[in-house]
């Protein structure tokens, strides 16, 4: 894949309205996420994506505590100023759940390890929780 064919990607499944958004948006996710995701899983979600979209998460340093969910939409928020916490939802889910699709179960659900509850919900992903154990 060519980052332009991810940046179509992005702005078909976030229905945006030019090129150029969508890959404002992708951008913006993909500094973000950079931050987020370390060591193997780094690697291997980079070895999957075009040259331009791996370059983008690789320079990123990765912080030593990532942020909750809701943080990392804050995050992408900040950097698509003037984006509202909505709009910067529906960036961040879009651009993460096709990510989700190019990683595979596997590696997805090995990043998500590494983060905080609740991210799967911005993958696009169910998060179940077990259910509490009935009293006797």
């Amino acid at each position: 894949m060519h980052w332009q064919q991810l940046v179509q990607q992005v702005r078909y499944s976030g229905r945006y309205a030019t090129g150029a958004e969508a890959e404002r948006v992708l951008r913006a996710v993909l500094t973000v996420l950079g931050g987020h995701v370390s060591s193997e899983e780094r690697c291997e979600l980079a070895g999957l994506l075009p040259e331009e979209a791996a370059a983008v998460i690789s320079r990123q340093i990765p912080l030593t505590q990532p942020l909750s969910a809701p943080g990392f939409v804050d995050a992408v928020a900040e950097r698509l100023a003037p984006l509202s916490r909505p709009e910067a939802r529906w960036a961040t889910g879009t651009v993460l759940a096709l990510l989700a699709q190019h990683a595979g179960e596997d590696l997805t659900r090995r990043i998500l390890a590494e983060l905080p509850r609740g991210y799967a919900l911005l993958f696009g992903l169910a998060e179940l929780a077990p259910a509490p154990a009935a009293a006797a």
